[in-house]
């Protein structure tokens, strides 16, 4: 009850917020072309512990990220609520949690679109001078950092995810990732009001999961339309 509270008070009131609820352990779940369900199982310290895929920046990065230090992401946009809880652990040192490493984020709208950008062949709603859906936290003595959101939509040629990027203190990049959602979670978001209906590109489909879906997969996606939903994510750097 009180993560739920914390949802919809992190959608309705902004700037209300000053806790954030415990991540709900739980294995994620995605669907293979067969239609059978694949349990994708979390990393665990000192086990398979592989570095997180790395994955291409993209043409929407974020371009002032100093600028961005914040755990509310969402501004102005509007959709199903979203809490990342994301992880951050260090393979060279027995994937320890890794505190005081920078760890931006950055998603499209329900619609597709990114801040930042926009007038032209790759987005053609112009949103240059807006700045939702992007920021930055720095890890806790955990290896921890939280961000509230709002359920990313897709757009042409990708299924649906969230960018990661993990820095040093001093900004030298540990790695660019991507975060893909299962099928079940996503399919229930774009079925619900003001989404666009289902992906163009499955999970499978996707050019960068097709190599590395169980490892892109968020961990664990739990919730529903009203309360929202928690998203929990290891990222392992070397």
């Amino acid at each position: 009850m009180d993560k739920r509270k914390f949802l919809k008070n992190g959608f309705l009131g902004l700037g209300a917020i000053a806790v954030i609820p415990s991540v709900i352990s739980s294995c994620s779940r995605d669907e293979n072309e067969e239609g059978e369900a694949e349990v994708i199982a979390p990393p665990v310290n000192g086990q398979s512990c592989q570095v997180s895929p790395v994955e291409m920046v993209g043409p929407f990065p974020i371009k002032t990220p100093a600028q961005l230090a914040q755990s509310n992401i969402i501004g102005d946009r509007t959709g199903v609520p979203l809490l990342m809880k994301i992880t951050i652990q260090d393979q060279s040192n027995g994937c320890l949690p890794l505190a005081g490493v920078l760890v931006d984020v950055w998603q499209c709208d329900k619609d597709g679109n990114y801040s930042q950008y926009g007038g032209n062949q790759l987005q053609a709603t112009n949103y240059n001078s807006q700045n939702f859906l992007r920021g930055r936290q720095t890890t806790d003595s955990k290896g921890e950092v939280s961000f509230i959101s709002v359920f990313p939509g897709w757009y042409p040629g990708r299924a649906p995810h969230i960018h990661v990027e993990v820095l040093t203190a001093g900004g030298a990049s540990l790695l660019v990732t991507q975060i893909a959602f299962p099928v079940t979670a996503y399919s229930t978001v774009y079925a619900s009001n003001g989404y666009n209906g289902a992906p163009d590109r499955s999970n499978t489909q996707d050019s960068l999961f097709s190599d590395s879906l169980s490892r892109n997969m968020a961990d664990s996606v739990t919730g529903n339309i009203s309360d929202g939903y928690t998203l929990s994510k290891v990222i392992t750097v070397s």
